[in-house]
């Protein structure tokens, strides 16, 4: 026997929905991502095709090499190892590289955005300074990390934290600066002091706009770690890179991206399942609950 499905409204009150709607509306769903994934995996599957054969009957592959090549050099890692050891190992060096420096500078971004955010003498102060450190190229700083920090991971992380702290910090800044103002100064009508408003006014509010950038701060992180490490390192994927370049290895240029390019995904799809029990406080868009 179907089950009636109610969707609470701000204006309309309670609406009683019949729960074939919702069936049908979840169906409709399921096929399109599935319809979106088929096509997706269509053109992925299309690009290594056409890239097999082109290096195989047209280009040279030992420039451009080819999917089964790279394959190959994947499957060679994972199970013999690598010129520098274990594939483990350099994942988790590049790993922990990009995992400090993601943390050390977000977490500077989040507090100096929010604090400059509020403070209107402050970003005036702090603005041509904050300017000039962001046009300095990365990879001249991270070459300036390895003269000034050695070929260890402190240099890595450096580079790393330069690049995760210009990101999360200027959508934390922009973050405290959309806060209501009427929202502010009416809590501090009702006796809320400056450290009240901030924990429970303007954080929450700045909240999505933090994790907006913390999506792109990771792969500015593992960037940073990779950079560091093609600049001078002892361990490290980036390493790995620069060793297969400077062989001419093209499947082990191509192998080091993919394996980047999948921890870069995971660590996307984590972020994402934190944000949403982050943001579960948030009503949803419309204002509109379903409950069943």
């Amino acid at each position: 026997m179907p089950h009636d499905t109610t969707i609470t409204t701000p204006r309309s009150g309670r609406t009683t929905v019949d729960s074939s709607v919702v069936a049908k509306a979840t169906s409709a769903h399921r096929k399109r991502r599935a319809t979106v994934w088929a096509i997706r995996l269509a053109l992925v599957a299309g690009w290594l095709v056409s890239w097999e054969l082109t290096a195989t009957y047209w280009i040279d592959p030992f420039f451009y090499s080819k999917p089964s090549a790279v394959w190959q050099r994947l499957v060679e890692w994972f199970t013999v190892g690598t010129s520098q050891g274990s594939i483990w190992e350099q994942i988790e060096v590049t790993l922990q590289e990009a995992v400090l420096g993601f943390a050390l500078g977000a977490l500077a971004g989040v507090v100096l955005g929010i604090l400059l955010g509020r403070s209107r003498l402050l970003a005036e102060i702090c603005a041509p300074f904050i300017k000039a450190a962001n046009a300095v190229p990365r990879i001249v700083l991270a070459a300036l990390f390895v003269l000034w920090f050695g070929l260890g991971m402190t240099s890595k992380v450096a580079t790393a934290f330069v690049l995760v702290f210009f990101a999360v910090f200027f959508n934390a800044f922009q973050g405290a600066r959309e806060v209501d103002r009427n929202l502010v100064n009416n809590a501090r009508v009702l006796g809320a002091s400056r450290l009240r408003v901030l924990t429970s006014i303007v954080v929450p509010s700045a909240t999505s706009w933090i994790l907006a950038s913390l999506h792109i701060a990771f792969g500015f992180a593992l960037i940073g770690a990779v950079v560091g490490e093609f600049t001078g390192a002892s361990k490290g994927l980036g390493l790995l890179i620069n060793r297969s370049q400077n062989m001419y290895d093209a499947p082990g240029i191509y192998a080091g991206m993919i394996v980047i390019t999948v921890i870069a995904l995971l660590a996307e799809w984590l972020l994402s399942v934190l944000e949403k029990r982050l943001l579960r406080w948030r009503p949803q868009a419309g204002g509109t609950e379903v409950r069943v």
